[in-house]
């Protein structure tokens, strides 16, 4: 079995982060280990804590895994500050971790800010370079070039987060009118569509596709193979998502397919 690590933040909610990474990897058939950086205070309605990790208690976890288990990708989601971020990056580095997928996390579902001021650059300087791919929503990738969002523009922004680095850049399209992905390759862009579920349960979402994504690469998809797979994975979990859990957004449901009719 194929193994993929999420480098990422916890949520005691269980919609979002770590928690909703290893459903998705479950999902996608893939065995799921997790390096866990900070770990936050949330429910379906906001987050009321965010509390980071030592960088150096990640590094730790992601040795402790490449040293026994390995990894075929790596999934980074919320990495909170530039510390830790700094740290993944070396440690991703030195280990030679492949596949590696950045979900540069930087605001809830709720609105709650998941990533500290000046910790963009460091996501720039050092992390991007060494990614397969980075998938930032719409709202991310402009704020990661501190532009206004426009949709119009969409394709720009992806030209300019490639020349930072990665090889290829996936900007998912829950926050866009067609709610198509938009992958660029550094050659050419490529629309990814599927069906589009208008819901309230969506926490997750974005988890969900990076994970799905990291664990298609890990079982030796091709890049846009992999993108259709992750967007159909997380079209899928929004739409058996749950309601219910919670007086806010309720959480994507990445298993809910493959259990349907199980419940007793």
């Amino acid at each position: 079995m194929k193994r993929v690590i999420s480098i990422a933040t916890s949520d005691s909610g269980a919609g979002a982060g770590i928690q909703a990474d290893l459903k998705a990897f479950l999902r996608c058939g893939v065995y799921g280990t997790t390096a866990i950086v900070a770990t936050t205070a949330q429910n379906t309605v906001g987050v009321t804590g965010v509390h980071a990790l030592p960088p150096e208690v990640a590094v730790e976890q992601i040795e402790a895994i490449a040293s026994d288990i390995g990894a075929d990708a790596v999934k980074s989601g919320m990495l909170f500050n530039a510390g830790i971020i700094s740290a993944v990056a070396e440690a991703v580095e030195r280990l030679g971790l492949p596949n590696l997928v950045v979900d540069p996390v930087m605001v809830a579902e709720s609105g709650a800010t998941l990533l500290e001021p000046g910790a963009v650059e460091t996501y720039k300087q050092e992390l991007f370079s060494l990614a397969t791919v980075i998938t930032p929503n719409l709202n991310e990738a402009f704020a990661l070039l501190d532009e206004k969002v426009d949709e119009d523009r969409v394709e720009d922004c992806a030209v300019t987060l490639h020349a930072l680095g990665p090889k290829a850049v996936v900007i998912t399209g829950g926050h866009t009118a067609s709610g198509d992905d938009l992958l660029y390759d550094g050659e050419g862009f490529t629309r990814i569509g599927g069906p589009v579920h208008p819901s309230e349960n969506t926490h997750g979402a974005g988890c969900t596709h990076s994970s799905a994504l990291a664990s298609f690469l890990a079982r030796g998809f091709d890049l846009e193979e992999a993108a259709q797979r992750a967007r159909a994975v997380a079209s899928e979990a929004v739409e058996y998502g749950l309601g219910g859990i919670g007086d806010g957004a309720g959480p994507v449901h990445a298993l809910g397919k493959l259990l349907e009719g199980a419940e007793r």
